[in-house]
């Protein structure tokens, strides 16, 4: 039986500039990541994760603010162990911080804490005995609302 022939090419198999051109960034980058790390001493460099070199700026992205703070500490050894591999020299280091991203999904559930069932009593008895009536009527629907979340965890 003879082989269909392939409708759908891939979009890498096309010849393409810009994608050469951003696979050499791409390259370069991971280079220079790896001269820095091994520049650093090997707790910090686990925690650079990437850099990022833009006309004389080199950014380095870390997991966490106290990273970043021991990073700016390494900012000339970090610099020099960049100079060799970048075409113009770089003269600022700017250290940024990867924050977690979050889907709207899945955000966290938050749940009241509720007091226990004595307390809940002691402010029913609280309200019962308050002779101000709307301070009364407050302390009785709160009593009331943690019963009734009490009752729904339990």
């Amino acid at each position: 039986m003879a082989k269909k022939p392939v409708a759908f090419k891939a979009a890498l198999s096309f010849p393409n500039r810009a994608i050469a051109h951003f696979y050499s960034r791409i390259e370069q980058q991971r280079l220079v990541l790896q001269h820095i790390r091994a520049a650093l001493p090997e707790a910090l460099a686990k925690h650079t994760r990437y850099c990022v070199i833009n006309d004389k700026k080199l950014l380095i992205y870390t997991d966490s603010a106290a990273w970043a703070s021991q990073l700016r500490f390494y900012n000339k050894a970090i610099l020099a162990a960049a100079a060799p591999m970048t075409r113009d020299a770089v003269t600022i280091m700017k250290v940024k911080i990867l924050t977690e991203q979050k889907s709207p999904d899945t955000q966290p559930v938050r749940k009241a804490a509720v007091p226990s069932l004595e307390k809940i009593e002691i402010i029913r008895n609280l309200g019962l005995n308050v002779p101000d009536d709307q301070l009364k009527q407050s302390l009785l629907k709160l009593s009331a609302t943690l019963q009734r979340l009490s009752d729904d965890a339990g």
